[in-house]
């Protein structure tokens, strides 16, 4: 199919008009109209210049024709001698002069020889004689050269000013090329950078070079990627970690209902409550990603009213009363009444799911402790557990989606990792912080701080 001319002239001018190009043509462009500007300037400035020089030369001239003439008034005692006479007048002034433009007056300022109207700006001499004047002698000034060789000169002077434009313009140009591509080649890289990142190569990375704006752009361009980069990451290992998640307890409960069916084994109350078990487990985990997913859209429902953190932790330990007796936990709770801002269930569910990772992974026969108290206009939350602990290299990740400490707290325990993804995202959705790090009984501790209400 053929575009009409002007659908084809406009798809060439936005395949070639680049930015280069364009600025290319902008810097050109400006020199060339400076260049311009500069050789009319050159020119006017020339003229009217070159004029007054001439008037110039021609009044010191003048001068020298007053005296001239002052002697032929001494010695023929009239302006007879004159009067009327142009080929006395040339005789008497230099050869430079030019008669037309010249004019001779008696005492009373009556023409004597020459133009008898003379413009308001013409040069006037007093022509004296015995200190008395006896005339005076007049030259119009230049409206236009009218020589030869004055108009060869400025025609010369005129060419010369247009050559220097032409050469400036060229050197506009090469320089024009020359800053385009110094200017552009750092933003040509960071276009074809983002256009592999577009493509999805995240690992693309551009060199930054300079401590400019282009410089910072390329700056945040590799910060932009390595996000990606490592968003993609947590992506591939989140939907590799739930596809496990989801295949493992299917598939015990498959193998279980595919050997009731086979007769290899009864369906007893000990086979329904293992199903049960692992149907259980498959809605911890659904329920688990849908409030990560809500909490990641902002959708995580919180009625916030005045709560006392020290009562809802100690709700939670309540609750947890029986499972910690029979795992043989010691508790020991020290909370302060401390109020914040907050949802009540919310801060339970943060508080059940740490009660629940330490019940987990914590020693038969560990401790726990639970302290609640106030610090610089802070309500600090803080939970410890007993051995086994976690290696410094693994605390910072302790936070992150499906991550499980591969030693003493192990995948054997159960759980899918994401109990203190979901505690991260309530005490941040509370205007509060949260870290882990070693604890002084051997095991973990996580500390929360919200801001406390005054």
């Amino acid at each position: 199919m053929r575009l009409p001319c002007s659908a084809a002239a406009a798809t060439i001018r936005r395949v070639k008009l680049g930015i280069t190009l364009k600025l290319f043509l902008a810097i050109l462009a400006a020199c060339a109209l400076a260049s311009i500007a500069m050789a009319v300037a050159t020119r006017m400035s020339f003229e009217s210049g070159f004029l007054g020089y001439l008037d110039q030369v021609q009044d010191q001239r003048l001068d020298t024709l007053s005296g001239r003439l002052a002697d032929e008034y001494r010695k023929r005692g009239s302006w007879e001698f004159i009067r009327n006479d142009y080929r006395q007048l040339r005789e008497l002034a230099t050869p430079e002069q030019p008669t037309q433009r010249l004019t001779v007056l008696d005492a009373s300022r009556r023409p004597v020889v020459g133009n008898p109207e003379l413009p308001a700006d013409a040069a006037v001499r007093e022509v004296l004689v015995d200190d008395k004047v006896v005339g005076w002698v007049a030259r119009s000034p230049f409206r236009r050269l009218t020589s030869a060789a004055d108009l060869a000169f400025q025609q010369e002077q005129l060419r010369s000013a247009w050559v220097i434009a032409a050469l400036a313009v060229v050197f506009a140009a090469v320089v024009a090329i020359v800053l385009a591509r110094a200017f552009l080649l750092p933003v040509k890289r960071l276009a074809d950078a983002t256009h592999k990142l577009a493509a999805g190569e995240y690992d693309t990375r551009v060199a930054v070079r300079s401590g400019d704006e282009i410089g910072r752009l390329g700056e945040d361009f590799n910060r932009l990627a390595h996000a990606l980069e490592r968003n993609e990451q947590l992506r591939r290992r989140f939907i590799a970690d739930v596809s496990h998640e989801l295949r493992t307890p299917l598939a015990i409960a498959r193998g279980e209902l595919e050997a009731i069916e086979d007769g290899v084994r009864p369906l007893t109350r000990g086979s329904i409550v293992s199903l049960k078990n692992e149907v259980d487990a498959l809605g911890k985990l659904v329920e688990d990603l849908y409030q990560l997913a809500l909490a990641d859209v902002g959708a995580l429902a919180y009625r916030k009213e005045p709560v006392d953190v020290a009562e809802v932790a100690r709700e939670a330990v309540d609750a947890f009363g029986e499972r910690l007796r029979e795992r043989g936990l010691k508790v020991e709770a020290e909370l302060a009444p401390a109020r914040v801002f907050g949802d009540g269930d919310r801060l339970a569910q943060a508080f059940r799911n740490l009660l629940e990772n330490s019940l987990r992974y914590t020693d038969p026969g560990g401790r726990l402790r639970i302290g609640v108290k106030r610090d610089a206009g802070r309500a600090v939350v803080e939970f410890e557990d007993s051995a086994p602990g976690v290696a410094a290299e693994a605390i910072p990740h302790l936070f992150e989606r499906f991550f499980r400490v591969e030693a003493s707290r192990n995948r054997a325990h159960g759980g899918a990792g994401l109990g203190l993804a979901i505690v991260r995202s309530i005490v941040e959705a509370h205007g509060g912080e949260i870290a882990a790090r070693g604890s002084a009984l051997g095991g973990l501790a996580v500390v929360m701080a919200f801001p406390e209400l005054t």
